[in-house]
């Protein structure tokens, strides 16, 4: 393909952004319209290299990707397995390090042990009813929370609940530890089908010098 098109980068708003942009600056990518906080722009360009890059809630970017209004993405793990969009996932950048997790009160170790029917509170339905239906075998009913999941074992409203841990402070300041492990996680490199088949010399470049940043070679 010709290199007059431009390669769209869809970047999870926050700290995510902040570290994807970062990288792709180690390998000579950079935008220089994003160091503008005070824009309003929407889709930022990259005119000589011919890329574009907008930010978007990170459960939107494997939607924006599979549907091909990004070429490339970046978003954490937890996304991707949550929203279950047909997209490739070609690079594990290393960053956003955290662990997908089983957490509640520690005497509710034994009602996973002994696979008795329990409430589940967390904002991920789709990882937990797979971890605990296909991976464990054991019944459960699934409550879907917004907000804090913690609270879900502390008013009684769940038994346990399914959630990031990063450092587990927040669970030792309420009483709750991590149970179960299901998954770790970290920032995930997802490319559109078409676009790889496409713009594949592009980004197979792209994605080597990625790896080659976060491999430290």
């Amino acid at each position: 393909m010709s290199t007059d098109r431009y390669l769209t980068f869809a970047l999870g708003k926050g700290r995510l952004a902040d570290q994807a942009l970062a990288l792709l600056k180690q390998i000579g990518l950079h935008c220089e319209e994003m160091d503008d906080q005070n824009s309003r722009k929407l889709i930022f360009v990259n005119e000589e290299q011919k890329f574009r890059f907008f930010l978007a809630k990170g459960p939107d970017v494997p939607t924006y990707v599979e549907y091909g209004a990004a070429d490339l993405g970046v978003v954490g793990k937890d996304t991707i397995l949550e929203e279950n969009r047909r997209v490739y996932e070609v690079l594990d950048l290393k960053f956003g390090a955290c662990r997908m997790c089983v957490c509640g009160p520690p005497e509710a170790k034994a009602l996973l042990q002994n696979h008795e029917r329990i409430r589940v509170a967390t904002k991920y339905p789709n990882i937990a009813r797979d971890y605990f239906h296909n991976r464990k075998n054991q019944t459960v009913d699934l409550i879907k929370l917004n907000g804090s999941v913690e609270l879900g074992p502390l008013v009684s409203l769940s038994d346990v609940i399914v959630d990031i841990v990063e450092t587990g402070s927040t669970l030792r300041e309420n009483g709750l530890v991590v149970l179960e492990e299901i998954c770790p996680l970290s920032a995930r490199l997802i490319v559109n089908q078409v676009s790889m088949q496409m713009e594949q010399e592009r980004i197979r470049g792209l994605v080597r010098m990625l790896s080659a940043v976060v491999s430290g070679k």
